[in-house]
């Protein structure tokens, strides 16, 4: 609801470059280019109910044991395919570190390793990390000297970092949304999806229980998934 961006004209301006992604996604995947929403859903709890839950009946809501067992935690990392509105390539696993990003890019555009890539990403720091401009740089067969990081070039700061991921002449790159702004990411709205329909009331006996139940759903979605409407164009909602 507030964003932490504290310049006004470039909460606009990153603003209106997301939305502007958005509007050209149908553009760019009937040339073969993919436009991703991507976040990720941490400490995914698999909690197994003490008892079974009692079903609603005639005048009687549904009725859900408060006792229950943990079972341990999962982080999704999700992308959300913006022209389709299918999810795809979701990784599941215990952590969410720099290298688990890296891997999850690296498993998502193997799925079409020769096309252009637009992720649309929050300004996290492991979404403007050093491993991921080293990956980046070499799948794009870029060149150009990285620096080192801390002391020089463009692995130097986060601002470096993101500056040349979010490169529009590069294939694989990068769409910021403002600091705070996590309804300018599509992938939330999903999220929201999978929270209602599957993780609120459910009752997992096992972390694997956790994990197929989750990509059930995904299976489920994308069977009748269509684009979201996005109708926001990155101007003020107010004045």
């Amino acid at each position: 609801m507030n964003t932490t961006e504290k310049d006004p004209m470039r909460f606009a301006q990153q603003a209106e470059t997301v939305c502007q992604t958005y509007a050209h996604a149908i553009a760019g995947h009937a040339r073969g280019e993919h436009t991703v929403s991507i976040d990720e859903m941490t400490g995914i709890q698999a909690l197994e109910r003490a008892a079974p839950t009692k079903p609603a009946r005639p005048g009687q809501v549904e009725r859900r044991e408060f006792e229950y067992i943990r079972h341990g935690t999962q982080t999704l990392i999700a992308n959300l395919d913006v022209a389709l509105g299918r999810i795809i390539c979701p990784s599941l696993g215990p952590t969410r570190t720099e290298r688990d990003f890296v891997a999850h890019i690296a498993q998502t555009v193997a799925s079409d390793p020769e096309a252009v890539w637009t992720f649309v990403v929050d300004q996290l720091n492991i979404h403007q990390s050093e491993g991921l401009v080293v990956w980046v740089a070499h799948h794009c067969h870029l060149e150009a000297d990285l620096g080192q990081k801390s002391k020089t070039g463009i692995l130097q700061t986060m601002a470096s970092r993101a500056a040349f991921l979010a490169d529009p002449s590069h294939r694989i790159r990068f769409v910021y949304t403002p600091k705070h702004s996590s309804w300018l990411n599509q992938i939330e709205i999903w999220f929201s999806i999978l929270m209602r329909r599957v993780l609120r009331r459910g009752s997992f006996v096992s972390l694997e229980d956790l994990q197929q139940r989750i990509l059930d759903f995904i299976a489920f979605f994308n069977r009748t998934a269509k684009p979201f409407k996005w109708t926001y164009a990155g101007r003020p909602l107010q004045a």
